[in-house]
């Protein structure tokens, strides 16, 4: 069975600023659990679909459901790569879950 990976819209990147800096935080406070798993991360990406404007779409690893529900993200497929960026979490977590990228 495959972990289930979350995500959320955050909407227009420009009023993005502060979702983004209250997930950092969430995700600082969890992540600094003894607990806390060496794959856990948030990366986000600049998505257009056509549109003028582009949203900020947050994603969620497997580990980090904790944060994710915090911020009512949905199920969702594991992301692609391309145009990917750490948001929170470690280099060693983006290698783990995107081996090779």
């Amino acid at each position: 069975m495959t972990a289930t990976w979350h995500t959320c819209n955050l909407g227009d990147a420009m009023l993005a600023g502060e979702a983004l800096e209250e997930i950092r935080a969430a995700f600082a406070s969890r992540a600094n659990r003894a607990d806390a798993a060496a794959d856990m991360a948030v990366f986000i990406r600049h998505e257009s679909e056509g549109r003028l404007h582009c949203e900020v779409h947050v994603y969620f690893s497997p580990a980090a459901v904790d944060v994710a529900a915090a911020f009512d993200a949905r199920a969702c497929t594991k992301p692609s790569t391309q145009g990917l960026g750490l948001l929170a979490g470690s280099e060693a977590a983006r290698e783990a879950l995107f081996p090779g990228s």
